[in-house]
């Protein structure tokens, strides 16, 4: 049984790793202490989903340019239902459809898709869609650009796309400590998966160097990936060890193991499926989800430890954010309604709409594994 709970936590010492090959012959885990919120984020919800309806809606292939979330089990599952990913627009036949990964893509990217005459489905966050735009203010207001984001994550590319010129990319105080003193005025701006540790010392760091810095009135920190943070934060320092279920390419649940190793926590490890589970496990287990690992790797991680006194889930808030599928997705979807209902002739009176937001991602990706 789960139950419910909430709580400060105080803090413990540790290394984070991720076991190739484990056996859980010697797991003797007392309880599992299970983080809430966890995994899929609205954004991850919204693209998981439409990529979904994109599956069911056209043969195969489907394209995705770059994978649609950073989870190697979404992907492969995916895979599996006939979507090929592609990190080149120009892989893609002409005509096909193609759908727009979800970190956000470059406005060459997406101008390309169009062009390219298929359906195109931009599933960009509207979290990331928020600092694009801020970045075309900002930048058309004369202002210099400095963003906090992670060199190479896809994400910081289509951001940094926009306004190439302008943008200073930092990852680090000492790299801001590093940049010229700029004549135009500064802005600073952040990839929205960022840990709010890694945010703040960049932040600090760059209101030193340019006090007149101006920032948005509401943090670009993705607000999910901020309660996931909080959520095992106020687990961690009861916890023997901890276990982070995501992607090592997923940037918010490389942040959590970070976070539970700064913590203190002796044991922290990311893993990715049940088979890395380390096999030495005992006490008091903390289990956590990045914001792209389906609740279904939860749930098998859980009963694979098996805790003699169960399960207790410490929630910190409730969720309930819904991001609609993308406008030219829902444009689609209701024209098909519309002719399936010409097709079988349904009474208008009898008709009714596709209810996206009463079905999880989740609960659709585990039903089309079987």
């Amino acid at each position: 049984m789960i139950l419910l709970d909430s709580g400060p936590s105080t803090n413990r010492s540790s290394s984070f790793s991720t076991p190739e090959h484990a056996s859980l012959k010697d797991v003797n885990v007392d309880q599992v202490l299970l983080a809430s919120p966890r995994g899929f984020c609205a954004g991850v919800e919204m693209a998981i989903k439409a990529l979904i309806w994109m599956v069911r809606s056209f043969e195969p292939p489907v394209y995705c340019y770059h994978e649609i979330v950073h989870n190697q089990i979404v992907v492969d599952r995916f895979r599996q239902l006939g979507v090929e990913f592609v990190d080149d627009i120009s892989e893609v036949p002409k005509g096909r459809p193609i759908m727009l990964s979800a970190h956000g893509s470059a406005p060459e990217v997406v101008s390309e898709a169009e062009r390219s005459g298929g359906f195109v489905v931009n599933a960009v966050c509207p979290l990331v869609t928020k600092v694009h735009h801020e970045v075309q203010v900002r930048v058309g207001k004369g202002y210099r650009i400095v963003y906090v984001g992670h060199e190479g994550h896809e994400e910081a590319v289509g951001t940094m796309a926009v306004a190439p010129k302008e943008i200073s990319l930092v990852e680090t105080a000492e790299q801001v400590e590093a940049l010229p003193q700029f004549d135009e005025p500064i802005a600073i701006l952040a990839q929205t998966t960022l840990s709010h540790k890694d945010w703040e010392g960049v932040l600090e760091a760059t209101i030193d160097k340019f006090p007149d810095v101006w920032m948005p009135g509401r943090s670009d920190l993705c607000f999910a990936t901020t309660n996931r943070q909080s959520a095992l934060s106020a687990i961690s320092a009861q916890c023997d060890a901890v276990i982070v279920i995501g992607s090592a390419n997923s940037s918010n649940t490389m942040a959590l193991a970070k976070l539970a190793h700064e913590a203190g926590n002796t044991e922290v490890f990311r893993i990715n499926s049940v088979s890395e589970l380390p096999g030495n496990l005992e006490g008091i287990v903390g289990v956590t989800a990045g914001a792209s690992a389906p609740e279904e790797l939860v749930q098998a991680v859980i009963n694979k430890l098996a805790p003699n006194n169960g399960v207790r889930e410490i929630s910190i808030t409730q969720e309930d954010e819904y991001f609609p599928p993308p406008r030219e997705l829902r444009t689609l979807l209701t024209s098909l309604e519309a002719a399936v209902h010409v097709m079988l002739a349904v009474a208008p009176n009898c008709r009714k709409a596709v209810r996206d937001r009463d079905v999880s991602a989740s609960e659709v990706l585990s039903v089309l594994a079987h």
